[in-house]
């Protein structure tokens, strides 16, 4: 994987929040607010996979990753801290960067290519993750 991969969300007027991958596979971010961009800072892990993002209310985000592993990580931003990296498990290729998507309050789904060439879905129902469920082929 390059050391470019890039994922980008805004969760309120005027700020925009960037993760990137660094040379070392870790996650870094960085935050444009005020009109101008702050000091970076590592988020850690080690990805396999570009990172994904998004964005459920103002304050609230999530990110996004295949590990070495093989399994999705995330890590969230609270409103106020970062809580610790948590795997989502699932069997999946590390080559393809993982979608996400918000349409609402507590409402996360998340993408991913397979090791087996399927999309797989998990969701955040606002109260649990909701097991991966395989797509059928468009």
């Amino acid at each position: 994987m390059s050391s470019d991969a890039i994922a980008a969300v805004s969760w309120g007027p005027e700020r925009i929040d960037l993760f990137e991958v660094d040379a070392s596979r870790a996650l870094r971010h960085r935050v444009f607010m005020s009109g101008r961009w702050l000091s970076a800072e590592n988020l850690g892990g080690t990805l396999a996979s570009g990172p994904a993002v998004t964005a459920w209310e103002p304050g609230r985000m999530e990110v996004f990753a295949v590990m070495p592993d093989g399994e999705l990580w995330n890590r969230y931003w609270d409103g106020a801290a970062w809580h610790a990296w948590e795997s989502l498990g699932g069997e999946l290729d590390g080559s393809v960067t993982p979608s996400a998507s918000s349409w609402g309050a507590d409402r996360l789904d998340v993408w991913a290519r397979g090791r087996d060439g399927r999309t797989w879905h998990r969701w955040w129902d606002g109260t649990r993750w909701v097991p991966w469920e395989q797509l059928e082929p468009a």
